[in-house]
């Protein structure tokens, strides 16, 4: 009888609680040398808690955790890097204000020599350069991190990474910020990292790249696994069912075909390098689409409706002109916005789901000059009920929640200020598929109810499914304008690159 080979990672029988919430429940998982092992479920299914536990984060209540067959207790992060386990995360803690090559090796600065105890810029500069040299990535370590784009801050932590020499590397929705041709790039660095031996966990919601390029999908539903299988045994729609337990026969929900009067006029929007001269209306019950490569001005855009940015134009509501000099004058004029990077400006990591959740419409909250908790309470109870926020109640730490379920939170924070033009910048982001239809059943039902909403993708299957039109930026400028109907990726990225 042939034995099985040992594992490079063994989690034997994981369990994990916290307070009126069993997270994990006899969870084993197995990673191999020179494998990549996606690991998948909805948000709140146990995917972060179990790698927390790796990583020394969490202590579990029972299970033990095998490198090489040899038992591991990290007690932190900085054990586990130590031990040869890194991590890419998909929420960004950089120093924004340092620059690329000290983000790259903080805490570890490189020094002139053991006689000479100072911080040597030249070798660390010299260091990160051999390092995106390998990998391909062309990114300038003088440069501060803060005038990076998402993207390119994540191919920094990518990089990182590599550079602690891990045995074991986790990748946690490594492309939900990457334009095609970065992903592109990242899963030649991940073959490569694969051919070395380097064993990969690989956590996503994308299907097409999760059948593509790995070789084990393990499947875990409320702190359980589900199921674990070759990669290249399944489908979308086995993987769908096995996450959500039901069958997910369409992937957008169906929507009216009818839109009312007249909402919003931009004309002529600029500000700074982009928007440039940006127009376009959109009507009541319109869901409008914006496409574009990275770097094309879609985030721009909604930035500078929405008072974010210094802009001139001229921006009407129900015909009449309006100025959103700054995010209050915005919300006053019916404005919301959900930003693309919730961690860094949208959520208040320390404060609760409700305090979070009510505090863009607080003065609703009033009896008198005193706030009603009474009343806060009862709207964040319908957010969490309305968008199936796993949670163990509305004065849980929203940091406490996983990335899929703050997101949900800052929508719901925004639909209870009733707006008039919701905003949304990449809204399905690190979201599970089956989370995704519920949102893209609100943005519906919204629509429905006469608000207008735009919103940004960098997933064209979304736009194309979801939108009543759909809107191409270039270089900061709107280079097209395509039904819905009538859209084709192929059409999308012509337009795309029209000015490059």
């Amino acid at each position: 009888m042939k034995q099985e080979k040992t594992p490079l990672l063994l989690l034997d029988g994981i369990s994990k609680s916290f307070p009126g919430v069993r997270a994990l429940k006899n969870v084993s998982f197995k990673l191999y040398s020179g494998s990549v092992h996606a690991l998948m479920g909805e948000n709140g299914a146990g995917k972060s808690t179990l790698m927390k536990c790796l990583f020394g984060v969490y202590s579990r209540d029972s299970g033990r955790i095998l490198i090489n067959g040899e038992q591991c207790n990290f007690r932190n992060s900085k054990e586990a890097l130590l031990g040869g386990v890194a991590m890419v995360h998909q929420e960004l803690n950089q120093a924004l204000d340092l620059s690329v090559a000290e983000n790259m090796w903080l805490g570890r600065f490189p020094r002139y020599s053991k006689f000479m105890p100072f911080i040597s810029p030249r070798k660390m500069n010299e260091m990160t350069k051999k390092i995106f040299d390998s990998l391909g990535v062309n990114i300038d370590p003088d440069e501060k991190c803060k005038n990076l784009s998402v993207s390119k801050r994540q191919m920094i932590e990518i990089a990182k990474a590599v550079s602690y020499d891990a045995k074991i590397v986790v990748f946690d929705e490594p492309t939900s910020s990457l334009s095609d041709s970065e992903a592109e790039l990242l899963f030649q660095i991940i073959d490569k990292l694969k051919k070395d031996g380097i064993g990969i966990i690989y956590i996503s919601h994308k299907m097409e790249e999760i059948l593509r390029i790995c070789d084990t999908v393990t499947v875990m539903r409320d702190g359980e696994l589900i199921e674990t299988r070759a990669a290249d045994k399944l489908t979308t729609g086995e993987i769908i069912r096995l996450m959500v337990g039901r069958e997910l026969a369409d992937r957008y929900p169906q929507k009216a075909k009818t839109t009312g009067e007249l909402l919003f006029v931009c004309n002529n929007l600029s500000s700074q390098k982009m928007p440039r001269d940006a127009s376009f209306k959109l009507s009541r019950g319109e869901i409008l689409g914006i496409a574009g490569l990275e770097g094309s001005g879609r985030t721009e855009l909604l930035e500078s409706i929405f008072g974010l940015r210094e802009a001139s134009g001229d921006i009407l509501i129900d015909g009449k002109r309006i100025e959103n000099k700054n995010p209050r004058d915005a919300i006053r004029n019916g404005f919301a916005l959900l930003t693309e990077e919730r961690r860094k400006d949208g959520i208040f990591g320390i404060l609760s789901i409700m305090e979070n959740s009510t505090i863009s419409s607080i003065s609703k909250y009033r009896i008198g000059p005193f706030i009603s908790d009474k009343k806060r309470k009862n709207a964040t109870d319908w957010c969490l009920r309305a968008l199936r926020v796993k949670a163990p109640g509305a004065k849980e730490r929203i940091e406490n929640l996983s990335g899929g379920n703050q997101q949900k939170v800052i929508l719901g924070r925004w639909l209870l200020t009733d707006p008039k033009v919701l905003l949304l910048d990449e809204p399905t982001r690190g979201i599970d598929v089956g989370a995704k239809y519920e949102i893209y059943k609100l943005i519906i039902d919204l629509a429905e109810k006469g608000c207008g909403i735009i919103f940004t993708s960098s997933e064209l299957p979304e736009l194309i499914g979801l939108s009543d039109r759909i809107i191409v930026m270039s270089d900061g400028r709107i280079a097209g304008e395509i039904n819905a109907e009538n859209a084709t990726q192929e059409k999308i990225m012509s337009y795309a690159t029209t000015y490059l």
